[in-house]
């Protein structure tokens, strides 16, 4: 299947809750050799309709965008192949998937998408389409039926809410690398920082810069 059609099936989607926006295939900047469908730039600037404003609160398309942690973390991932190499990877919140194609492209033998959103999973499985991979799909961390390698999660902290994964994740791998640009003070015994990059969501929101820093922790403990 080719790409332009690859791109349509998952505007399709889009359409369900966006249906003036379009996607179109592009590279973010840190990572030019991994191609996702996301929301063109040429964004509609008009309020949005009430019934389809109640829509996007209701299932927000954030896969369509690459999000600056996720983009650094994909970055890293492929500069230092070694982490992912013939091991079981989980991409925790997996949004666009480009984390997890990064991996997969990085060696990995293989990589499990997980995020609630089934359009999310949708994105995931065109996108690793679009670069010429597989990426196995799940809705529920809980449904994980055998302890991975590696779980590598980004812009999952945004949300206090799930602070408790960072204890969780742990037990669930041998090595937990999580990105986020969202906690300023973050500071978590089973943590260490391991390095920090700037980056911008893909297409650029324009937030503000303090989103931009985006820090890269591993797991120093092990369930």
């Amino acid at each position: 299947m080719d790409d332009q059609t690859l791109r349509q099936q998952l505007e399709t989607v889009l359409h369900k809750t966006l249906p003036d926006c379009q996607l179109q295939l592009s590279a973010p900047p840190l990572c030019p050799r991994i191609k996702l469908a996301l929301l063109a730039p040429t964004l509609p600037t008009a309020p949005l309709p009430h019934e389809t404003m109640l829509k996007v609160l209701e299932t927000p398309a954030y896969w369509s965008f690459c999000w600056a942690s996720g983009q650094v973390l994909a970055s890293y991932l492929r500069q230092h192949p070694e982490i992912v190499a013939d091991r079981r990877v989980v991409d925790f919140g997996a949004g666009s998937g480009i984390v997890g194609i990064a991996a997969k492209l990085a060696g990995a033998a293989e990589v499990l998408a997980i995020d609630s959103d089934p359009d999310a999973l949708a994105a995931c499985r065109i996108n690793a389409a679009l670069n010429n991979v597989t990426l196995k799909t799940l809705s529920d961390l809980s449904d994980l039926r055998a302890n991975a390698d590696l779980i590598i999660a980004a812009d999952v902290l945004y949300d206090r809410d799930n602070f408790p994964l960072l204890d969780e994740l742990p037990k669930l791998a041998r090595r937990v690398l999580i990105a986020d640009s969202r906690i300023k003070q973050f500071s978590h015994p089973c943590y260490q920082r391991i390095g920090e990059q700037t980056a911008t969501t893909w297409p650029d929101l324009e937030e503000h810069p303090e989103y931009n820093l985006v820090r890269i922790f591993e797991s120093i403990l092990s369930g």
